[in-house]
């Protein structure tokens, strides 16, 4: 089949494979260029097929060579459908990594599950017996307790007050007015049970209670701040508060492994960019497009590879952290410069659709959003036909 993308509602319902093998390999084609690095040996990351997550997974296995887990929900392809870009990321990190003598292990499935959770427990302990560093970039709008077996779904909204202003039409390049409703208390609570740090402690503790931790283990979360000109939709939203909670779990985890294991419980905040999830943020993506295009012009601009290549090459694991007044890593530091954020401020108090593709980096943060779906590569041709079922019989799991 012919592969065209297909967007809904700023959702992308077609993914290319090739595309996915291209984006995996140039992640890949950066870490090799920049260097390795001393680092983990053995490592499980929750959420690792796209975004922040693939990009540690390829920063650590191709950085530092080590062996990684993987765990994520996905689609498989199946007959006019192309499954998801997390698929077909997963595939192909499995055949670069196959290249280069590394070891591998995906686990597709509910991550919030103790089912899963002992899955992966077994399969540690049958091929490694301990773990040294276990990342968590789960993203997700829906988490079916465990224990209780509730479904909770999150919400992206606003706290104590209704907030409205443009966000990006992706099919039209244009802007578009939304309107971000206020959260109810049981909202709020929900996102939190969602989006906070309840299974990331429910992680820890069931590898801690099966002895699979090294001494001086570490895990790390991430988290977004951003700046004032988006408080209101993240930082002071839903979504903050859920952020909140995983970094009061992140500073409970961090006592119990410094006492334990001499190990380390970190939050990383993160820099603005395309993922699966920030584009679904109300009116963030205009931000983004504004801050693309600035820093670019800067020459500071990073996607998802650098930034955690910079996090774990220089800060995680090397001597040149920047560490904030609670704690926090901030590779997002460039973001925050101050002088940047007075300039984004000052395009968002005037931008419009007039002025939209002369003050922001429209096109690049459409281009990075088909890019995550397998589109917009130079190097792919999109009018060659797909064999979807030759392309998936390479599937190693």
């Amino acid at each position: 089949m012919i592969i065209k993308p297909a967007i809904k509602n700023n959702i992308c319902v077609r993914v290319h494979p090739i595309g996915c093998r291209e984006n995996v390999k140039r992640q890949i084609d950066y870490v090799k260029t920049k260097g390795s690095f001393k680092g983990p040996k053995n490592v499980l990351i929750i959420g690792g097929s796209s975004g922040y997550g693939l990009a540690s997974r390829v920063t650590l296995g191709f950085g530092c060579n080590a062996n990684t887990i993987n765990v994520s929900f996905e689609i498989e392809p199946k007959r006019n459908k192309t499954g998801t870009a997390g698929w077909w990321n997963n595939i192909y990190f499995q055949q670069f990594a196959k290249e280069e003598g590394l070891k591998y292990k995906d686990f597709i499935g509910d991550a919030f599950s103790f089912e899963m959770k002992q899955q992966v427990i077994d399969y540690i302990k049958r091929e490694y017996g301990k773990i040294d560093l276990l990342v968590y970039s789960l993203a997700s709008n829906r988490r079916t307790d465990p224990v209780t077996g509730e479904t909770y779904i999150s919400s992206l909204k606003s706290i104590g007050k209704t907030v409205d202003g443009y966000s990006i039409d992706i099919n039209k390049e244009c802007l578009k007015y939304e309107k971000m409703e206020e959260a109810t208390p049981e909202e709020i609570q929900n996102t939190i049970k969602v989006m906070g740090g309840e299974d990331w402690d429910l992680w820890v503790e069931a590898l801690m209670k099966e002895d699979l931790l090294e001494e001086g283990f570490k895990t790390v979360s991430y988290t977004y701040l951003g700046s004032p000109a988006t408080y209101d939709i993240y930082h002071e939203g839903t979504i903050g508060k859920a952020k909140n909670h995983l970094e009061e779990t992140a500073r409970a985890l961090n006592t119990t492994l410094k006492e334990k294991y001499n190990g380390q419980a970190l939050i990383s905040a993160s820099k603005a960019i395309v993922t699966k999830a920030s584009i679904y943020i109300p009116i963030f993506p205009v931000y983004g497009a504004i801050l693309y295009k600035l820093m670019k012009e800067a020459g500071t601009h990073e996607g998802e590879i650098e930034q955690k290549y910079r996090l774990f090459k220089d800060m995680v694991y090397g001597e040149e952290p920047i560490i904030d007044e609670v704690g926090r890593y901030r590779p997002d530091n460039l973001e925050q410069d101050e002088a940047l954020q007075e300039k984004v401020k000052e395009i968002l108090n005037k931008i419009d659709n007039d002025n939209l593709h002369e003050l922001s980096d429209i096109k690049g943060f459409v281009d990075d959003f088909m890019k995550i779906n397998g589109f917009n590569f130079d190097t792919v041709d999109y009018e060659q036909d797909v064999d979807m079922e030759t392309l998936n019989e390479v599937e190693l799991y």
